[in-house]
């Protein structure tokens, strides 16, 4: 039997079994807001490390003390760190400083972050305890993405901007401060600056590809900002079978603004595949599906049933019906997921308390400078002492 990589050991000639060697356990914490792909690649680095992966995840209350307020609720994190394919178990209300005492108490060998400081409020490294017990591994930061880089994203796309009307006084007097960090400028520009591989795509695939029995279900959509609602609806799918195996076809963003409008999509194409493809509940993903589900796209994949949610579906280029095809073969279903959230409701979240992220986001980016600054100091000093001896 194989379980988490690791075979079961074998009986020893003498009739006695072997002892087999005991599972390693993986810690990783984290605010884990507003969930991307950048989260999923830290959390698939640490499981690689070990056997079994424990999740820790903040409370609100505490991310709000070290941080500012989340984007999404102590709740709908939780879940969203549960869906990632990667994680075993989730420990709630984990807290915001990582000490033996939590890694004792959840059994665990040792813990990993990515190549980045965390720093309590008063400017602590969180992960000091466990770094001086040797008990501290460290994954690579995935490059081009960050919570604080989609809020950015997410509030360079204004009220105003999206909907195209008069800006009030409130909008003027701020605009110009969106987003900038303490030297005046944006970090942000809007534009992705994540570079996709192929190799990249592979680590996150799963390989697997359908067995005998399995049930081929087909969705599709934009998946933008991949959230609770996005999981929800997954996951109400995945119960529709005994052995399902969801495929989710994800459109252009070429495709993705022409029926969403406005700036969207906030994740390009190829981080929106990673961002798919970390999902439990997805086993492939067609990148740059087209937006009608035709005869040809069923019948490569051999589908047997269409899925899609409760929210409106927009029209082809030509007025059609884009799932004309599976409804005339009777494997359209439409399928409640029990949330209300989408990603314009995120946005909203985002613009309504603009000032508190901002506010947020300009705090985050001067201690992280004061950190570099600091680590910068010491270098400098360790060689004027390497030079005088």
């Amino acid at each position: 039997m194989l379980r988490n990589g690791a075979a079961e050991a074998s009986p020893s000639p003498a009739g006695g079994s072997a002892a087999a060697p005991r599972p390693v356990r993986v810690w990783c914490d984290g605010c884990y807001d507003m969930v991307h792909y950048g989260h999923s690649n830290q959390l698939r680095q640490a499981r690689a490390m070990g056997d079994y992966l424990i999740v820790g995840v903040h409370t609100d209350e505490e991310i709000a003390k070290h941080k500012g307020p989340p984007v999404f609720t102590q709740e709908e994190r939780y879940k969203m760190v549960q869906a990632i394919k990667w994680v075993d178990e989730i420990a709630a209300q984990a807290p915001y400083v990582t000490t033996l005492e939590t890694l004792d108490k959840y059994n665990c060998d040792f813990c990993v972050h990515g190549n980045d400081i965390t720093l309590t409020v008063d400017g602590k490294d969180t992960y000091e305890e466990v770094k001086a017990a040797g008990r501290y591994r460290e994954c690579n930061r995935t490059q081009g993405v960050s919570t604080t880089d989609l809020v950015g994203r997410m509030l360079l796309m204004t009220k105003a901007h999206h909907s195209n009307i008069d800006e009030d006084l409130d909008y003027r007097k701020h605009k110009d401060n969106f987003g900038k960090g303490p030297k005046g400028h944006s970090p942000w520009t809007g534009v992705s600056q994540f570079l996709q591989t192929s190799q990249k795509i592979i680590q996150f695939a799963s390989g697997k590809e359908p067995q005998p029995g399995d049930t081929i279900i087909y969705v599709a959509g934009a998946f933008d900002l991949f959230h609770i609602g996005h999981v929800d609806f997954l996951e109400k799918v995945h119960l529709l079978a005994e052995r399902p195996y969801i495929i989710a076809g994800l459109h252009f963003d070429q495709e993705v603004n022409r029926y969403k409008g406005k700036n969207y999509p906030i994740m390009n194409i190829h981080e929106r595949t990673l961002s798919v493809l970390a999902c439990r509940y997805v086993s492939e993903v067609v990148i740059g599906a087209p937006y009608a589900v035709t005869a040809d796209l069923l019948d490569h994949f051999k589908v047997e049933l269409v899925c899609h949610g409760l929210s409106e579906v927009v029209p082809d280029k030509d007025g059609s019906d884009p799932y004309q095809e599976p409804k005339r073969r009777g494997i359209f279903r439409l399928v409640d997921s029990g949330s209300n959230l989408t990603t314009d409701l995120i946005v909203q979240r985002i613009i309504k308390n603009r000032l508190e992220f901002e506010a947020r986001n300009q705090k985050k980016e001067a201690k992280e400078l004061a950190v570099l600054e600091a680590m910068k100091k010491m270098e400098e000093k360790e060689h004027e002492t390497g030079l005088q001896s």
